[in-house]
């Protein structure tokens, strides 16, 4: 193996110089791409000119977009046989063309968010104060075959359907998701959903986290949401006082949301909800 030649320090020092600045213009370029101020056609353009750009990986560019993070940028480049270390000056004709294709525009269609975290988190309570304070957002309502709770409404809370209806529904491929959650099913009917996003309404799912697996498989554009309690013990508070549980089913969940919680680190955002008015807000702003 050749042995690399020995660099003077004045050399050395020319090479940090070079790295550095590299370094700051990728991450100059990342920061812009975030902001929506530059598109993957805009960076696949100025690595042409920019060495710098052009040595970035393929995977940092993706996960600085809106909406992207780590895991769906991983699928992505899976799909279009991007290898992980790829970086941008490696990428060949149909690659660009693909990437380009994956994120052109679409007219004004509507932002794709999933909301979705433990039981007893909050997520119906803020699915339902963003339906009455933001008329642009289209809440998407679950069917399930649970029974419904005292103060619960069929087709405003949920579609409450029997086992065989969920199993028909299933069979001609109604649902966007479908999951099985605390011995019940939960499922997104799509036809609501795709004609909200091509109407350009936001679309929020509140979903089992299960459920929010499966979007993410089936939709490159859903922006998944984790809702976080502020603390374990308020997500204990919260579950107890379900006065609809036997004391069996709130032990059954209460080790069911602690081994949910460990599934913050497959959304793109998490969100405490120690304010609902707070967690409204910040559901607007990814939508924007």
């Amino acid at each position: 193996m050749p042995v690399p030649p020995a660099l003077t320090p004045e050399q050395r020092a020319d090479a940090l110089v070079k790295a550095a600045h590299s370094r700051r213009a990728r991450a100059d370029v990342k920061a812009k791409v975030k902001a929506g101020l530059l598109g993957i056609s805009d960076v696949l353009i100025l690595a042409k000119s920019d060495a710098a750009v052009a040595k970035m990986r393929v995977s940092e560019l993706l996960e600085a977009l809106p909406g992207v993070g780590k895991i769906r940028a991983a699928a992505i480049m899976e799909r279009l046989t991007i290898s992980t270390p790829r970086r941008i000056q490696g990428l060949g004709i149909h690659q660009r063309a693909e990437l380009i294709s994956e994120f052109k525009a679409v007219g004004n269609r509507g932002r794709l968010l999933v909301l979705s975290g433990p039981g007893g988190v909050g997520k119906s309570t803020v699915a339902s104060r963003l339906r009455q304070a933001h008329e642009n957002f289209w809440v998407s309502i679950s069917a399930t075959t649970r029974a419904p709770r005292h103060n619960e409404v069929d087709g405003v809370d949920y579609y409450f359907l029997s086992d065989e209806d969920f199993d028909r529904k299933i069979a001609t491929d109604d649902f966007l998701e479908w999951a099985q959650f605390a011995g019940a099913r939960y499922g997104t009917p799509q036809e609501g959903v795709e004609k909200a996003l091509a109407e350009g309404k936001n679309v929020l799912l509140e979903i089992e986290i299960e459920g929010a697996r499966q979007v993410r498989t089936h939709s490159q554009e859903a922006i998944l949401v984790f809702l976080e309690p502020p603390s374990w013990e308020d997500l204990v508070s919260r579950l107890e006082a379900r006065g609809s549980d036997s004391q069996e089913r709130r032990s059954h969940r209460l080790e069911l949301a602690a081994s949910e919680l460990a599934a913050a680190k497959e959304f793109d955002v998490i969100i405490v909800n120690d304010h609902v008015e707070k967690v409204v807000e910040a559901l607007v702003a990814l939508a924007s």
